[in-house]
């Protein structure tokens, strides 16, 4: 009767999942009836237990209430020899049983990653096309190996390429297969944080033996702790100590070492030792397969007319790509309307209207210097003569308007300056435009020949 129940519940999930996510964490479940009337899902791994736990319990105490209300309670165990102890109890009330309280997780999954992980974010999902397979097989090489394969493994790639998702997706295959071994992952920004935090409370030894013990250390967005010293300084000590003990080290930033400005030579020298592994812009053919592999997980048929538009007109990174087929299906499901062509460039007009007429901090650089003729090297050079500062700010004002990088991304793309020096730049222009009909009328030419 129970193992009946559990297809059921288990049918449920997936099509809520997806088969991927669930073959990965409910495949391994077994169940028992327990003589108390309770209903154990037995799990091999303690890390096992405490995700499904963690993430599906509620859920599954809810629909097996669905199934059957006479089951007393749920158990979450693990199964081994010495025995196994419940990790999540909710109650299932009925008229026929007394409820029990729910019994609290008692190892936190996410206690030594940093951060929590994103779920969807594995290797299973991550599509594997011309411009990524390079550092996917990478990614797979450092999560399947014991020892370390390339240290550091460097990845790095514009926003939205996969950068992140493989760096997750090499965590939850670590965990998966070898849950002894200590991983952390987390961002630049929260590495300085935390170290700003230990010398202020005075806690350095704590702070170096939690980084320094760890077996993969993986640090997102590198490039932030360009041009902070003291970050780099701790960072660079760390990066050594834990070479030195032959453990893993993963780094993402956007740009290769050799390019990230800001960076001490011996730290940009010590990132260039490992492995350094691009992702490149998307092709329409992988954009084509990243739209049908969401569009299965999801469980919707769409048109291959949409999958085609949609692969041709969101062509700026994955996660747009994925959040315009989000809102296509969202779409169809709230209003009751079939997905065609017509409702999505409807439903998508503003974005596409966006994507359109996008431009690159790049290009706008490359236009304004062609414009103004000077150097392209000058838009990030440390001269201040106003024949090379005032197309500098042109070219920074631009970026603001066509673009929807941050002040500090931009700053950083113009030699690594303040984001209080882009904001001055943008309200410079500004000031500009309102008194100089001249200057006024090339912004509005460099404008008009970027959006075309």
């Amino acid at each position: 009767m129970s193992g009946s129940d559990w297809d059921r519940v288990r049918n449920r999930l997936r099509d809520e999942l997806g088969d991927a996510a669930a073959r990965r964490w409910l495949g391994p479940v077994t169940i028992d009836r327990g003589g108390d009337g309770a209903v154990r899902l037995k799990l091999p791994t303690r890390f096992l237990r405490d995700w499904v736990a963690d993430r599906y319990g509620e859920r599954i105490r809810t629909l097996w209430q669905k199934e059957n209300p006479a089951v007393g309670a749920i158990e979450i165990i693990v199964e081994s020899a010495g025995g196994a102890a419940p990790v999540y109890t909710p109650a299932l009330p009925s008229a026929q049983t007394q409820a029990v309280a729910p019994v609290a997780a008692s190892t936190d999954l996410t206690a030594d990653l940093g951060v929590a992980l994103e779920p969807k974010y594995t290797f299973e999902n991550f599509v594997v096309g011309k411009p990524n397979e390079f550092a996917a097989a990478a990614a797979m090489r450092v999560a399947e190996s014991e020892k370390a394969a390339f240290n550091p493994l460097f990845l790095y790639s514009g926003v939205g390429l996969g950068k992140t998702h493989l760096m997750h997706a090499i965590a939850w295959h670590i965990r998966a297969n070898a849950p002894d071994r200590k991983v952390m992952y987390l961002s630049a920004e929260m590495f300085m944080y935390r170290f700003i935090r230990a010398l202020r409370d005075q806690s350095m030894m704590a702070f170096k033996e939690q980084f320094r013990s760890v077996d993969v250390l993986m640090i997102d967005d590198v490039q932030f702790i360009a041009g902070k010293d003291a970050t780099q300084e701790e960072f660079f000590h760390t990066f050594n100590a834990l070479i030195d003990q032959g453990r893993q080290i993963v780094i993402s930033a956007d740009k290769s070492p050799s390019d990230l400005e800001g960076l001490e030579d011996r730290l940009r020298s010590r990132l260039n030792c490992g492995l350094v592994a691009d992702i490149h812009a998307t092709t329409y053919e992988l954009r084509l397969g990243i739209l049908g592999h969401k569009a299965e997980r999801m469980g919707v048929e769409i048109p291959s007319k949409v999958m085609e538009f949609l692969a041709h007109k969101i062509a700026s990174n994955v996660r747009e790509l994925e959040g315009a087929l989000n809102r296509v299906v969202a779409h169809s499901q709230l209003v009751g309307r079939a997905i065609t062509l017509e409702s999505t460039q409807d439903v998508l007009h503003d974005l596409i209207r966006a994507s359109d007429r996008r431009v690159g901090i790049e290009e706008i650089q490359k236009k304004v210097a062609e414009y103004f003729n000077i150097k392209l090297s000058e838009m990030s050079s440390a001269r201040r003569s106003r024949q090379v500062a005032r197309p500098r700010q042109v070219a920074m004002y631009l970026s603001k308007q066509l673009t929807s990088r941050s002040l500090p991304e931009i700053g950083r793309r113009f030699g690594g300056r303040d984001h209080t020096t882009v904001m001055h730049a943008v309200k410079k222009v500004d000031e500009l435009r309102a008194t100089d009909q001249a200057f006024s009328d090339d912004v509005d030419l460099l404008l008009r020949m970027l959006q075309s």
